[in-house]
């Protein structure tokens, strides 16, 4: 992006996010970022430390005649979440993210945009070095690796914050106000590989790609498709019928993620070659007859590949046994909030690696019962598929609070600033705050954001607009803040 940056509003918001967005910054590769972020805090007065686990806290006084306001911390993370088309050359571990403008929109080139949560850590950054809001006692925790396992909200030390109220930016819809959030548990399934030297025939990779993907939260209730759940499917309505034999099973790369491509090798008789890829062709068909407007660009496709050696036959049913039937998607709907998914699975990546398949299921769910259970059931379906799991990540939910102070002041200020009331839900996706709940019980908490969409796909963008007013919301809210 160039030019047109100078062209964006609120101008030091902008500019924060397009220079972190030339900083590589990964889940646990975000060194450079936090030490960036504290290095700005620094040079603009305020006081900032870093925690071991690399988490980035800045306090910055309150403005005069603001000293009795209620103390509040923003907080938002870093990382963000690594993907990128097939056909993009991209090294996130080096390469900045190519960001351009869409109109009123803001996207990257062919991988994910980084504004979950990049805008948040700008508008934090922006705030501290504003010299106009008249905000109360203010801090700003940065947290690492919210992405992959809440590893930074995890590591944080009670009574590092002084804030009585905290405003979380990681929220992704303008004029909603989020004040609890889905709680999660990864589930991992391994099942070590017996190869065989490849048959005789043609060696073939089987493709399932053009999906939209998506957050595994936010979307899970759109009904996408599942690239890995597809070729599982394409697998086995073939596989025993034309005699193919596996050399490989990959899709998805992010457990948090819905898979929007999966491949497979296959090695097919030369006899049956034909047939085979005429039921490819018609099984293409059907599914993108049954996902219809869902996601249209839904293909599956072969194209030549190399094969020395394949699955053992038990291992090559197992695996395609357990990826079929394996949960994916909603469990349970809110029997309390109408329209809010409950409990739901991600079975996020499929991959082949060495002479070991691993297969990732994400759960979520309000009630810790419900993701128990369901984590229990995944469990067992890997078992009777002879793989063995272990479970990881597990993060609390947040219960919703919406007679809190926070939320009636943000709800209030909404009301009188934009003259309209603000949206007050809570999300099956999940934020940090049930985590530092568990560190800070008396700490009240709410999240906003701007409207972004598609994130953790390549086909993230943000409305420029609406980050303005975020901006603008977020201003009034500190500014109005009442006296402690």
């Amino acid at each position: 992006m160039t030019e047109t940056a100078l062209e964006l509003d609120p101008a030091p918001l902008w500019t924060a996010f397009l220079e972190l967005s030339r900083i590589p910054r990964g889940s646990c590769n975000e060194a450079a970022a936090a030490r960036w972020f504290l290095e700005r805090a620094r040079k603009a007065g305020c006081e900032a430390e870093q925690d071991a686990a690399g988490n980035v806290l800045v306090r910055k006084p309150a403005a005069p005649g603001r000293e009795q306001a209620v103390p509040i911390v923003l907080q938002c993370h870093i990382d963000m979440v690594c993907e990128k088309n097939e056909d993009t050359a991209h090294d996130f571990e080096k390469d900045p993210i190519a960001v351009w403008r869409d109109g009123e929109m803001l996207r990257a080139r062919g991988t994910t945009l980084g504004a979950d949560n990049g805008i948040g850590v700008a508008t934090g950054l922006a705030v501290l070095e504003s010299d106009s809001i008249a905000h109360g006692p203010l801090e700003v925790l940065v947290t690492i690796d919210e992405e992959t396992g809440m590893t930074g909200a995890k590591a944080l030390k009670p009574g590092w914050m002084k804030s009585a109220w905290m405003i979380n930016l990681d929220s992704e819809e303008e004029g909603e106000l989020t004040i609890g959030c889905a709680g999660g548990l990864d589930t991992i399934a391994t099942r070590k590989l017996t190869f065989e030297k490849a048959p005789s025939g043609t060696a073939l990779r089987l493709k399932v790609s053009g999906l939209k993907g998506g957050h595994s939260g936010i979307d899970i209730g759109a009904g996408r498709a599942n690239a890995v759940k597809v070729l599982a499917q394409v697998l086995f309505a073939t596989m025993q019928k034309h005699g193919l034999a596996i050399a490989s099973f990959n899709g998805g790369n992010k457990r948090n993620a819905i898979p929007r491509e999966a491949a497979a090798i296959v090695v097919v008789p030369a006899a049956n070659e034909a047939a085979f890829r005429a039921d490819v062709t018609r099984l293409e068909a059907e599914w993108k007859a049954a996902f219809g407007s869902i996601d249209p660009n839904l293909s599956v496709a072969l194209a030549p590949a190399e094969a020395d050696r394949v699955f053992s036959g038990a291992d090559a049913v197992a695996v395609v046994s357990l990826l079929l039937a394996g949960p994916h998607g909603v469990e349970a709907m809110s029997p309390d909030i109408k329209g809010l998914e409950q409990t739901s699975t991600n079975l996020g990546i499929a991959e082949t690696k060495d002479d070991t398949f691993m297969a990732c299921f994400l759960t979520r769910s309000s009630i810790d019962a419900s993701k128990a259970a369901l984590a229990q059931r995944i469990a067992a379906t890997c078992h009777l598929a002879g793989f063995a799991t272990q479970e990881s990540g597990g993060y609390p939910g947040w219960k919703p609070e919406p007679q809190s102070d926070v939320v009636k002041h943000i709800c209030a200020v909404h009301e009188q600033a934009l003259g309209k009331p603000i949206i007050v839900k809570a999300i099956h996706a999940g934020l940090e705050c049930g985590l530092i709940r568990e560190k800070y019980g008396d700490m009240q908490m709410a999240s906003i954001g701007p409207s972004m969409w598609d994130v953790h796909t390549p086909d993230e963008h943000v409305s420029i607009p609406s980050v303005k007013r975020f901006w603008q919301f977020l201003v009034e809210i500190l500014e109005r803040a009442p006296a402690k």
